[in-house]
């Protein structure tokens, strides 16, 4: 008895991994990359932010820390919305595993964003 409870226990494990459902993605498998455009935009550089999703799993509720922000170009706030300190990205919407997205702003300086939280989604490539 004891026996077949520990192999049932070994199978639902495997199984979990294989599927991918017991994957956890670590903050630092967000990339965060900001380069300069080239364009001006209201007199300031323009900044393309990609976000790189370097897990194999989906990452939603993305929040970064972009304190001090600012843009003198408008930014979808479905795409990053400033809370305090902190932003939204894509609504709270997953980023595909082993994907990126882009945004761009307008400032003379770079940012210093970085991932403050992600959940870690289902299925896992």
């Amino acid at each position: 008895m004891a026996t077949t409870c520990k192999y049932l226990i070994v199978i639902i494990f495997l199984t979990l991994l294989i599927t991918g459902t017991y994957c956890q993605c670590p903050l630092n498998s967000l990339f965060i990359i900001t380069r300069m455009t080239g364009a001006k935009i209201g007199g300031k550089t323009q900044w393309r932010v990609t976000v790189v999703n370097k897990c194999n799993c989906p990452l939603s509720q993305i929040i970064l820390n972009c304190e001090g922000f600012q843009s003198t170009m408008p930014i979808d706030r479905t795409i990053l919305l400033k809370r305090g300190d902190n932003c939204l990205l894509y609504n709270g919407h997953a980023l595909s595993g082993n994907d990126a997205n882009q945004f761009a702003y307008a400032w003379d300086t770079p940012f210093n964003l970085y991932p403050v939280s992600a959940v870690t989604g289902s299925p896992c490539k």
